[in-house]
């Protein structure tokens, strides 16, 4: 009897124990988050239809699902963080990878950057014509590379030599990209740093986008906390409609337009290029917070709310950090943005609300 009694008691020992662990673990699949982007600027909802609308909440949906499908098996922010950017990227409804708007000449440049918060190790592409996902090249240059940056024909060549995915021209061309190049040509609304007196109305194509690089910044990005704790974050763009002489914005540019370390957090902007180079604003996030003991919260609002506004800077950003606090301002009359924790539902948001 004696020892019929202590094998019972060993056994509910066990299912303790099992049935603790599966809580404890539990708890650390809800220690993770994700948050994204898909761009900024003039984005009012009577200038977007109900179906273009849906289209864009279920792809941000779709990239959210993505990224969470990995943190949730315990992989690694950095590789949540290109697998999401990646759905957006192929995807023409933002102006990154396939859906990147046209320069001035009529092809597509695009710039990405990827950064882990872990040893602050980040690499970046800019100017890139062929490469099919430019995010997985940023990623390519941060692991097998020495640089941090590549761009135009030796990034290309790069990609070539790391079995990167390319693709041809006709692959990033989408018919209303190509308009919006031929109205913003027709309107000369390229404004270029040394012309800041110039200005431009603000137009739209059929589907209510703003044409106007000065009015839509259609950036997409991401930043992730794994539950390792450990923080990535990511961008990528096509840039703005008919920039010209290879310009180059804040997207591929550590610090500027992405930025993550695990003392601080993690952020990923969409905005006026010129400005988020000049404020240093991912880095000035991070720093706010880890210099001065501000939260999230109050660092991304004091740089993105009153640094910019005050330098006429417009924009947004997202970020996460390592307690899983997530901050979205922006300035600008919409952002498409979302995020998701653990094993809660995505929350989508694009309007001022």
């Amino acid at each position: 009897m004696k020892y019929f009694l202590a094998i019972l008691i060993m056994a509910g020992l066990y299912v303790m124990t099992s049935h603790g662990a599966a809580l404890a673990h539990d708890e650390d699949k809800d220690k993770y988050v994700l948050v994204i982007h898909g761009g900024a600027g003039t984005i009012l909802k009577e200038k977007i239809s109900e179906e273009q609308e849906t289209a864009i909440r279920a792809k941000l949906e779709e990239a959210l699902l993505t990224g969470q499908a990995i943190l949730e098996r315990g992989g690694e922010a950095v590789d949540a963080v290109v697998a999401t950017i990646k759905v957006m990227e192929d995807s023409p409804l933002f102006n990154a990878g396939r859906g990147a708007v046209f320069n001035h000449e009529g092809y597509n440049e695009m710039d990405a950057s990827l950064m882990d918060g872990r040893d602050l190790n980040a690499g970046a592409v800019a100017g890139v014509t062929s490469v099919k996902n430019p995010i997985t090249l940023a990623r390519e240059v941060m692991i097998n590379s020495k640089h941090v940056i590549l761009s135009g024909k030796g990034a290309e060549e790069f990609a070539k030599s790391r079995q990167i995915e390319l693709a041809d021209p006709e692959y990033f061309r989408t018919e209303k990209r190509w308009n919006q190049l031929q109205k913003a040509l027709e309107k000369d609304i390229v404004r270029l740093d040394h012309d800041g007196d110039q200005t431009s109305d603000s137009i739209t194509d059929t589907e209510g986008d703003p044409i106007d690089p000065e009015h839509k910044f259609g950036t997409v990005g991401a930043a992730a906390l794994d539950m390792h704790g450990n923080l990535a974050a990511g961008t990528s763009t096509g840039g703005m409609t008919n920039k010209r002489w290879n310009r180059i914005g804040d997207s591929p540019v550590v610090g500027a337009g992405t930025y993550a370390d695990n003392n601080s957090c993690a952020v990923s902007g969409t905005g006026h290029g010129e400005y988020f180079l000049r404020a240093v604003v991912a880095h000035s996030i991070c720093a706010l917070m880890e210099y001065k003991g501000l939260t999230l919260a109050q660092a991304a609002d004091e740089i993105v709310m009153h640094k910019l506004v005050d330098m006429g800077g417009e924009g947004g950003i997202i970020a996460v950090d390592g307690q899983g606090n997530v901050a979205m301002p922006f300035n600008t009359e919409g952002m498409y943005r979302g995020y998701i924790k653990g094993h809660d539902k995505p929350v989508i948001g694009i309007y001022k609300d």
